[in-house]
């Protein structure tokens, strides 16, 4: 293999994955040298890689496009700190968090429904906690041309259950993700079990069949490392490959919503929705 001149194995290694660039750099010394080089890893960044840093709120520092790429790696505010943008570590693909600043959620500018706060273990500035309402309706929208093109993505929203929380286990909530004008995907979830049967051994983030209509399962809430909460919104293919106006136009429309019980709830903390790349097992 070191007979390969290493501009060929960098050009090889430029069209793998990093988990795959990582993976086969010991394999010779060539191999080593090539996949540290900037042409591999350049090739890892975003195509439009100079402007997501001039929006990011504070650019990091590196030394090489690998550098730069494990930069990136790490959650990174952008867009004046009301989204946080990532690159998957195994495939280079993008994610997002749309902060609550960033969703359009019903009555939120009135105080007496919605409080607007910081929260110490948030990465925004800001969450919105539910007072009371007994209308729920959240919204996020991004173009999909900010996404990683011939993906499949899913969406999460991410939240907290207050120790006031009420109303929250009575009826259950509409996920739906749409794309062209069309629902793509769509589901139920409940948000706060204190009045269900706990002894569901489901699968986690699924609850089961009780109360979800024509027997579909009900999404839950599951812990997540940064120690919020998330509940699954949906997926969608991200073909987005065609870079006409079309793509760049098009817009992926995601939302919760309670909006049929009338009952009053509260107690709900929204940190944003998060869109990132399905992992297939």
């Amino acid at each position: 293999m070191d007979s390969l001149p290493e501009h060929c194995v960098s050009a090889i290694l430029a069209l793998t994955s990093p988990e795959d660039a990582c993976r086969l750099a010991p394999a010779s010394s060539t191999f080593r040298s090539a996949a540290r080089s900037d042409v591999v890893w350049g090739g890892f960044l975003p195509p439009d890689c100079g402007a997501v840093l001039s929006r990011l709120a504070r650019r990091p520092e590196f030394g090489s496009k690998k550098e730069l790429f494990l930069s990136l790696c790490q959650p990174q505010l952008i867009d004046s700190g009301r989204k946080s943008f990532k690159l998957e570590r195994s495939s280079g693909k993008i994610s997002y968090v749309l902060s609550a600043r960033e969703l359009s959620i019903a009555w939120s500018d009135e105080p007496m429904y919605w409080n607007w706060k910081s929260a110490p273990d948030s990465r925004f500035q800001e969450v919105a906690e539910l007072r009371t309402t007994d209308w729920l309706e959240i919204e996020g929208r991004m173009p999909t041309a900010m996404l990683s093109p011939n993906t499949l993505y899913e969406a999460y929203l991410i939240m907290e259950i207050s120790h006031r929380a009420y109303g929250l286990d009575v009826m259950p909530s509409q996920a739906s993700i749409e794309l062209k004008n069309q629902v793509v995907s769509k589901s139920t979830a409940i948000l706060h079990r204190s009045r269900r049967d706990g002894s569901d051994k489901q699968r986690p983030g699924i609850f089961g069949t009780n109360g979800a209509a024509g027997g579909e399962e009900e999404k839950i809430p599951i812990r997540r490392q940064d120690g919020w909460m998330e509940v699954e919104l949906g997926e969608f293919f991200n073909g987005g490959g065609g870079g006409g106006d079309d793509n760049h136009r098009e817009v992926v429309k995601m939302s919760f919503k309670e909006v049929k019980g009338y009952q009053l709830k509260g107690g709900l903390v929204i940190e944003g929705i998060e869109v990132r790349p399905k992992r297939i097992a």
